[in-house]
């Protein structure tokens, strides 16, 4: 958490983090450009170039696509989302490589704008086999120009979570449209099949991890849901490990319950930056910290430690023998609820 803004935060993670990302760029660029050298030896510089440069950038957004549900999946992988935004951006900077490339070899040769003649060179709109392809990349990269030009906290912060996470959900519109993009080329241009596979299988794993997430993300919102009372069964004391917490669901709303020095705390499970799952966090230095990117509140009352203002909804508990229960109704934001003491 900072009070002010910088164009890079870099720590040592995140320097470790993007020199790993600069270095899978460079291989995967050398490797692609021997292997399409040898089997495609007739191929001019500006071609390889502009397909080295496309594949990259689509199997970067299929890297980070996967990553979200990857981290519902198994949490031990929290610290490739901490570092998304970089990996976005990097790829956002290679798709524009491939992009502009693609622009000055096509479209620079006549005496139209090359941004007109990507919209006008084609008018075949109406056929599904010979549909400019090129325009719905455009799209696309304009889409992620959006993304990455707003992807600082700053953004985030004027914007407004919501509308923020909003802007950036755009991604999977982004990538449908690079999907049809890359098919649609592959088959105008008769490229090799394999292309036309590697992009299925990347389709594949993108919607097969993100089903996987759905269903273990319903379990979860199914829980309470035939709830008729106030108070609520979260689990017995001795599921909660110290310092972390568990979700569960009331009207609804999943709820963060957190055991720490002998003693529990309810809160929302909702983290007022990123909307990140609180409950998948654990307590550091007295506070819930949240594992995306390291927010923190005050377990008791759900208020940011000062200068910080941010405050999100505690709810009550109470312990009867070794079952820990929570009334589903929450307290205003920033309400103080005395913590449930715990026998040791």
């Amino acid at each position: 958490m900072s009070l002010n803004y910088s164009p890079v935060l870099w720590n040592k993670q995140k320097r470790t983090y993007d020199l790993l990302i600069a270095g899978f760029i460079i291989i995967y660029l050398i490797i692609f450009s021997v292997l399409t050298v040898r089997l495609n030896p007739e191929l001019i510089f500006e071609t390889l170039l502009i397909r080295a440069f496309g594949s990259l950038a689509f199997l970067m957004m299929t890297i980070i696509l996967c990553i979200g549900p990857l981290v519902r999946l198994n949490s031990r992988l929290l610290p490739l989302l901490y570092n998304r935004r970089h990996l976005g951006v990097s790829m956002f900077l290679v798709a524009s490589i491939h992009g502009i490339f693609s622009i000055l070899h096509f479209h620079t040769l006549g005496d139209t704008n090359p941004i007109i003649s990507v919209f006008t060179s084609n008018m075949d709109y109406n056929s599904l086999v010979h549909f400019p392809f090129q325009v719905l990349g455009f799209l696309a990269l304009l889409i992620l120009f959006f993304m990455a030009s707003t992807s600082h906290d700053f953004w985030l912060a004027n914007l407004g979570p919501r509308f923020w996470k909003a802007l950036h959900m755009t991604v999977y519109f982004a990538f449908s449209l690079v999907i049809m993009h890359v098919f649609l080329g592959a088959f105008q241009n008769d490229t090799s099949w394999m292309i036309r596979i590697l992009v299925l299988i990347g389709l594949s794993a993108v919607v097969c991890l993100h089903l996987l997430a759905a269903f273990k993300e319903k379990r979860l919102d199914d829980t309470g849901q035939n709830q008729t009372g106030a108070w609520l069964y979260v689990c017995k004391t001795n599921e909660i490990e110290n310092n972390r917490g568990k979700i569960t669901n009331c009207k609804s709303e999943r709820v963060a319950v957190f055991f720490y020095d002998h003693q529990l705390s309810a809160v929302s499970n909702v983290c007022k930056h990123q909307m990140g799952p609180l409950g998948e966090g654990k307590i550091v230095d007295g506070c819930i910290t949240c594992p995306w990117h390291g927010y923190q509140y005050n377990p008791q009352n759900g208020q940011t430690p000062p200068p910080f203002t941010e405050k999100i909804s505690t709810y009550d508990l109470k312990v009867q023998g070794d079952e820990i229960y929570i009334n589903v109704n929450p307290n205003p934001e920033g309400t103080h609820v005395p913590p449930v003491k715990i026998a040791k």
